[in-house]
């Protein structure tokens, strides 16, 4: 590790294959906690190459436990985090709606990092009890559509970096690294990022693959489509910025999607939702984000015959169907 600091103090960058090499050595504990942290706090003070992202991703992806659903074609709807805003959970719910439309989702996710209840949390307090075991998630995605992959019992090579990571307090490049990972390989993504240079990044990663993406970044900092403002979009064959009126939604403010102060409160927005008693600015939210991953089957589909298959999945209950038909195979 010591000559790897002294090259990253040198201000230079590392190749990929020294990037997944670190990161290996990191899950095997062969470096104690003062090198990690030096290690994880260069990149607090400079942005992150794409090879050194990849390396990294490799590594993790190399490490994970594997799970494979035979080709199944899938989407993960999520985002980074670590875009401040406490939203409420706007990518889980799309999620749902996806399933209830007759799309298959492969879920990625964690607890929350910039708000109260991340993914993991919103599940829990309903009673899911996460698993890894490919048996029961296959049940999952065979029968309501959507499994759930809880990122730390896929990742056992990041234990030893969490307490780092959660004494230091601050977004790493960790957080950059979650929707890269998913054990299951998705062909499709729809992800949410909270910076255009991680945009960027994802997109130059993206197209080194087969896999059919939407990268989504509000210009106003929300890592998924807000209706706030303005958000970049940027697909296998295009990018855009798209204004609330591409979606056919007007702009609404941003107290309008604040996800509460507590899990409670959260998971009240969420079932409210489902159930269809959420607020006008919050359906469309959630119609906005999942429409775009409906768009990952089919880029050639107008957003607008996509918005409809959305709001038809929530309308018609078979967003709750999908929802309540996940939590009964727990």
């Amino acid at each position: 590790m010591k000559a790897i600091l002294n090259q990253l103090f040198e201000h230079q960058k590392l190749t990929r294959e020294q990037a997944r090499d670190v990161l290996v050595r990191i899950s095997q504990n062969e470096y104690n906690p003062s090198q990690i942290a030096a290690f994880i706090c260069v990149y607090l003070m400079r942005n992150i190459s794409v090879d050194e992202l990849a390396g990294f991703r490799d590594a993790l992806l190399e490490l994970c436990v594997q799970v494979d659903f035979d080709g199944t074609p899938a989407v993960d709807l999520c985002g980074t985090g670590g875009d401040g805003k406490n939203t409420f959970n706007i990518s889980t719910l799309a999620c749902f709606v996806v399933a209830g439309a007759g799309y298959k989702v492969t879920k990625h996710g964690n607890y929350g990092v910039s708000s109260v209840s991340g993914s993991s949390n919103v599940l829990e307090h309903f009673g899911v009890k996460f698993t890894n075991r490919p048996d029961i998630l296959r049940m999952q995605l065979d029968k309501a559509g959507i499994c759930f992959l809880h990122a730390p019992l896929f990742h056992p090579a990041l234990k030893s970096v969490g307490p780092i990571r959660k004494e230091l307090g601050v977004k790493t490049f960790f957080n950059m690294l979650g929707p890269l990972v998913n054990p299951a390989r998705p062909a499709y993504q729809s992800v949410g990022v909270f910076s255009l240079h991680l945009a960027r990044l994802y997109q130059y990663l993206h197209e080194q693959s087969a896999k059919q993406y939407a990268i989504i970044h509000a210009l106003d900092g929300y890592d998924e489509v807000s209706l706030t403002g303005p958000v970049k979009i940027i697909s296998n064959h295009r990018e855009l910025i798209a204004e609330p009126d591409y979606f056919g939604m007007p702009k609404q403010k941003q107290e309008d999607i604040f996800g509460g102060n507590t899990v409670p409160e959260a998971a009240a927005i969420f079932a409210d939702i489902l159930e269809n008693r959420g607020t006008i600015p919050q359906v469309n939210t959630v119609l906005a984000n999942a429409a775009l991953a409906i768009q990952c089957f089919d880029q050639e589909m107008d957003i607008r015959t996509c918005i409809d298959i959305a709001a038809d999945s929530l309308h018609s209950g078979n967003a709750q169907k999908a929802f309540r038909t996940f939590l009964e195979l727990q």
